[in-house]
């Protein structure tokens, strides 16, 4: 056991919100293990209210204090995903710098929670500008999946996923894709349309379809891998060095008189210091917060992210078949293209005026549940659920699945919920990861699109590298800003 200090507010805290004053310091100690703690102060056990114990160093622009709080921090981090989450997680476990996150929401509430929880390499490209930065999150994850398996969590399924094809063309185009995967270090398979049956029998293809299979990819459990990582994070508070700051929109950044550097930002309750870098990782908000906060700023920064919204069906304990790897059809991989007329992709026409695209996406979860998509649609930031594309959803995956032709999605209303994620879309197809040209202390990463999750480690220890000097392991180049967004 050692002895830390832990900042407890005084007077009591109220029932919402803990916050960290900086002058009153009882000396407690502190046992811990990822899943479990205790504290004591000579002895004793320590009784904590029930908020500190759930949720370590929350601090809340609801607290009833009146006045502002001023707290400083080697890193603070603007956002909420599933990216914030895993940068904060790299400084904390590869360095002892100390992490502050702010958002205006609460984790994980936006696309991270919406998405279908699965890691595919199916459907990337070798030669692309992501490829090294999906590869080494892949590896990462496995990583991280060895080592929490000693914690009681197995977060990762190695259920493999396929590519499907129903078209000559589609088939032709699956072998070479198989060949360029196979060359590239992973396992990979072309299936005809009669091998693809015995994997998965309910699938119907056609006799010219097939598919490229790849054993490995990984179905990741990821609301359980998201509060692993989160009360993870949250075992650093009790040394100093970690606080989140949710529910605390910021308001704008503070500016040295002298050099023009960042030195932290401001937000509606609080001010943080920043010693070593500020880093947006908001999502599909990020650009719209950074232009609001370099308004007034000489940087001439324009950061084209925008939300890109996507419907998931999910049926609950579904029980008139079973799935035993994600699949995806063909068309799936032309979402980074605005081309919606394909014959692999499904297009509709929207009230709006909008044209979105749905292509079938099929995996089932641990507990049993049908998640069904997939679609994609520009509708600015509404998270409004849209029947006419739930339905078309289910028109398509029926067209590879005949027996949901039997069965009326209305019979599985009390069973039924739909997933709505708005993903940060870059129009180049590439997330935006690096330092503000000007300002090196100030870093964005973002634009993950659909694979904020296949990419989080990678990207976390890219960001991390960046402050800390180290030589990173991916090519920074293909993600910076220059170019792109100034």
């Amino acid at each position: 056991m050692a002895s830390v200090t832990l900042h407890i507010q005084s007077p009591p805290l109220n029932n919402d919100v803990v916050s960290l004053p900086r002058n009153h310091f009882p000396i407690v100690t502190f046992k811990t293990t990822f899943f479990g703690s205790s504290l004591t102060a000579n002895g004793k056990p320590l009784s904590l209210p029930k908020t500190f114990r759930t949720q370590p160093v929350i601090t809340s622009s609801s607290s009833s204090s009146s006045s502002s709080s001023t707290h400083t921090f080697d890193v603070v981090i603007i956002g909420a995903g599933i990216i914030w989450l895993t940068i904060a997680r790299q400084f904390l476990i590869g360095s002892d710098l100390s992490v502050a996150v702010v958002d205006k929401d609460v984790p994980c509430s936006g696309a991270t929670g919406a998405g279908q929880g699965y890691l595919w390499m199916v459907h990337q490209e070798p030669e692309s500008d992501t490829w090294d930065l999906t590869m080494r999150s892949y590896k990462l994850w496995q990583m991280f999946a060895e080592k929490v398996r000693a914690q009681g969590l197995d977060p990762l399924q190695e259920l493999g996923s396929l590519l499907v094809g129903r078209t000559a063309k589609e088939a032709a185009t699956l072998k070479k894709k198989v060949k360029r995967l196979s060359e590239a270090g992973l396992r990979a398979k072309y299936l005809t349309s009669d091998a693809l049956r015995l994997k998965e029998p309910e699938l119907e293809v056609g006799k010219d379809g097939g598919a490229a299979f790849l054993p490995d990819d990984c179905q990741l459990d990821a609301q359980r891998a998201v509060a692993f990582i989160q009360k993870a994070n949250r075992h650093f508070s009790i040394k100093g060095r970690y606080a989140e700051f949710f529910h605390d929109p910021v308001t704008g950044l503070l500016r040295s008189d002298s050099s023009s550097e960042v030195e932290g930002v401001r937000t509606f309750k609080n001010t943080l210091y920043s010693k070593k870098a500020v880093i947006v990782a908001a999502g599909c908000w990020s650009g719209s917060l950074a232009h609001d906060l370099f308004r007034e700023s000489d940087i001439l920064l324009n950061v084209p992210v925008k939300p890109r919204k996507g419907h998931l069906v999910v049926l609950e304990n579904f029980s008139s078949f079973r799935l035993d790897h994600g699949l995806m059809e063909m068309g799936y991989v032309d979402h980074l293209h605005d081309a919606l007329d394909r014959k692999s992709s499904h297009s509709v026409k929207v009230e709006e005026g909008q044209t979105p695209s749905v292509s079938m996406t099929a995996t089932m979860d641990t507990m049993g549940n049908l998640v069904l998509g997939s679609s994609r649609q520009f509708t600015g930031y509404s998270t409004k659920v849209d029947e006419s594309i739930i339905n078309h959803i289910w028109k398509r995956a029926g067209e590879f699945f005949p027996k949901l032709k039997e069965l009326p999605l209305e019979d599985f209303t009390l069973d039924r919920k739909v997933r709505i994620g708005l993903r940060p879309y870059m129009p180049d197809g590439k997330p935006v990861i690096g330092p503000v040209p000007g300002l090196m202390n100030v870093i964005i990463a973002t634009g993950h699109e659909g694979g904020g999750l296949s990419m989080a480690l990678g990207t976390a220890e890219m960001v991390a590298d960046m402050v800390l000097g180290n030589l990173g392991i991916v090519d920074l180049a293909a993600f910076a800003l220059q170019g792109r967004c100034c």
